[in-house]
């Protein structure tokens, strides 16, 4: 029995990503190296192209180094003259691409990742978005350190110095419609402000209490876009006009807007955990968008938790970037959220073909450990004639659906404590619960602070 692989000829073979080379295809590749200047000059034993698919497979093998990574591309090219290069020549040639076609390949395929199934990532009509932002570790040396310092805390300074992303993400489909990244001396609303550019009419972005500052939510307004945001308890606000679901009409940084405050009791077999909430929307008539609907909205903002924990603890393994350099950092993320994407992708085409099925349903650590196999086998790399719509990815993704998403709380803990020996923290009750929630919208606000309007 013999296997047939179709990758492309001569010193370009070991230029795939297995079955996301699908989603990520030569054309593409080869015209973001021509728009970016990137293309070799005389055709080397490393071809610009396959540089770029060797970052991307990287990020699907953070665990080991770019030598490795070469032979995981190379395993299933049996009977081809590849070649074996040294790790000298992989780190020139990596220097040679830059960072310029990544981040033009991830401005290709950043969105929102359509679907047909408009109920998982729409409500009231409204595209589901959230902005947040997480750290990623780098190496510990002294360019890192020089360009992005060390964070300060109560013991000292950081291990590592670190990295800030901040991200927009499609809710629905844990997509990523845009990101940018930066050191952590810049804030994250400094950061996301950026993020701006992608932001239109039609979406709405859950935001929580970091992002409450009045500047930021009225460029966001200025957008056409709504927002649901967490604000803090002991912020003064006008009360202009009351409404029967509770919330009443207020304004902040002159963007009128609607405050719902609300207690939110979680309960468990272990006990009971209530906490007041105070949100602020754009969405301003009660008629439409009820109290109550719009608490319950914002349970969503936690997706881009679970994007967060896809990239760094999935795909990343909680381990420190590989680069020792600040360009080669930004090189590997935008390899890393190109890859993280096209899973995205892969996985919103698969639920797509089974009617009802929501992508949350979908595993992502199948997704990414069927891509594995399949680069390591060369398989799926150019389409057959009877084009696969799913391909191997996606069946792997709809034989280990996971149960309709169940109500239910596990602790926040340190996973890395700077001590090796137990205290009280790493005491605490990590189990997961099965939970009830209750939400009652609180009415007892303040009298009104000036004529209601009209």
């Amino acid at each position: 029995m013999s296997r047939v692989i179709r990758v492309a000829g001569g010193v370009f073979a070991p230029g795939h990503l297995g079955e996301l080379t699908q989603l990520v295809p030569f054309e593409m590749v080869d015209e973001v190296l021509a728009e970016t200047g990137k293309t070799q000059q005389r055709l080397r034993k490393l071809p610009s192209r396959v540089v770029v698919y060797l970052l991307l497979a990287a990020g699907l093998f953070e665990g080991i180094g770019y030598l490795g990574v070469w032979r995981k591309l190379v395993a299933g090219l049996e009977g081809l003259a590849v070649v074996y290069p040294s790790g000298t020549a992989l780190w020139h040639a990596r220097l040679r691409v830059g960072v310029a076609p990544l981040k033009a390949l991830f401005d290709l395929l950043r969105g929102p990742a359509s679907t047909a199934q408009a109920t998982a990532v729409r409500w009231r009509g409204l595209l589901v978005c959230a902005i947040d932002g997480t750290t990623l570790d780098v190496p510990d040396c002294p360019a890192n350190v020089h360009h992005l310092g060390k964070h300060r805390c109560q013991h000292g300074s950081a291990g590592y110095p670190q990295i800030r992303l901040v991200a927009l993400v499609a809710c629905g489909t844990r997509a990523i419609i845009d990101a940018v990244f930066g050191p952590c001396a810049q804030g994250e609303t400094t950061q996301a402000t950026r993020l701006l550019r992608s932001t239109r009419s039609g979406m709405i972005v859950l935001l929580d209490r970091g992002f409450d500052a009045g500047q930021f939510l009225a460029a966001l307004a200025a957008r056409n876009a709504h927002f649901l945001v967490r604000i803090k308890t002991n912020r003064n606000l006008p009360v202009l006009r009351r409404h029967a679901d509770g919330s009443y009409t207020s304004v902040i940084n002159g963007v009128k807007v609607r405050i719902i405050e609300c207690e939110i009791t979680i309960s468990t077999t272990a006990g009971r955990q209530t906490g007041i909430y105070r949100l602020a929307t754009t969405l301003l008539d009660p008629q439409r968008f009820g109290a109550f609907d719009l608490v319950t909205l914002y349970h969503q903002r936690w997706e881009i938790e679970s994007a967060y924990f896809a990239i760094k603890s999935t795909m990343l393994h909680r381990r420190v970037l590989r680069s020792h350099h600040p360009a080669s950092i930004a090189q590997e993320i935008y390899a890393l959220l190109v890859v993280y994407q096209t899973l995205r992708i892969a996985i919103t085409d698969a639920t797509d073909s089974v009617p009802g099925t929501h992508p949350d349903r979908a595993s992502f650590t199948i997704a990414m450990q069927t891509a594995r196999d399949q680069l390591i086998q060369a398989a799926g790399v150019i389409a057959e004639t009877v084009i696969d719509l799913i391909g191997a990815i996606g069946r792997g993704v709809l034989a280990n659906l996971m149960p309709a998403r169940r109500l239910r709380v596990s602790p926040r803990a340190v996973k890395r404590p700077l001590s090796r020996y137990a205290y009280k923290s790493l005491r605490v009750d990590r189990r997961t619960y099965k939970a009830t929630l209750s939400i009652d919208i609180l009415t007892g606000q303040p009298a009104l602070t000036t004529s209601p309007d009209p």
